[in-house]
């Protein structure tokens, strides 16, 4: 997973709240086997029209201004619906590596961290403010540094965020589930010499 340390990028608009995963990844997509190639369909239902193929110039995130956005600013309760973690995988592959908002819902919210994307929460009023600037002047950035924990533009503006240590740790060093349980990789390995040879006689006969 790739160390998410600081990011400065393009901030995209999506003035909407409540944003369920089915509308950040429809259903239909979720059958794919592979974990990649989801970008292509992020907000599908609201960035193409009826026609599934023709960009919806209405749709905030189509604004040529925001193509190369890496951060995403949003309302209150993003990712709520049902607990898919495509979302996040959508979301991380068409490019955003933040994600900032009031709230955010639980489930979503703790697999942005397994993905290497910061969810950052910010008091409503502050996002309604950077959803003002960057939709009066697309192309306007911010720079969300993990170390320090703060969020900042260019024309002076900060302010701080809270993050859980364990997370943040997790995202600075790029460590997913797998990377965290192979830090043990050398105790793991030591347990199972010491386990005797009956334990696995027994767990093969019940198989």
């Amino acid at each position: 997973m790739e160390p998410f340390v600081k990011v400065q990028g393009i901030v995209a608009p999506l003035p909407r709240a409540n944003v369920d995963t089915d509308q950040i990844i429809p259903k239909q997509f979720l059958k794919r086997i592979e974990r990649t190639g989801f970008g292509e369909f992020l907000f599908f239902d609201w960035r193409y029209l009826d026609d599934g193929k023709t960009p919806n110039p209405e749709f905030e995130l189509n604004h040529p201004g925001y193509h190369s956005a890496k951060i995403l600013i949003t309302e209150r309760n993003f990712g709520c619906g049902s607990s898919r973690e495509h979302a996040p995988w959508a979301l991380s592959q068409y490019g955003f590596r933040s994600i900032i908002a009031p709230s955010f819902a639980d489930i979503f919210y703790n697999n942005c961290f397994k993905n290497g994307m910061l969810p950052v929460v910010l008091p409503e009023k502050t996002v309604e403010e950077l959803i003002r600037r960057a939709e009066e002047s697309p192309g306007y950035s911010l720079t969300v540094d993990l170390e320090v924990k703060k969020v900042y533009d260019q024309h002076g503006w900060e302010m701080s965020f809270e993050v859980d240590e364990s997370r943040r740790e997790r995202l600075l060093k790029g460590l997913d589930d797998i990377g965290i349980s192979l830090r043990y990789e050398s105790d793991i390995t030591a347990f199972e010499a010491r386990r005797p040879a009956f334990l696995d006689r027994q767990i093969a006969q019940h198989h």
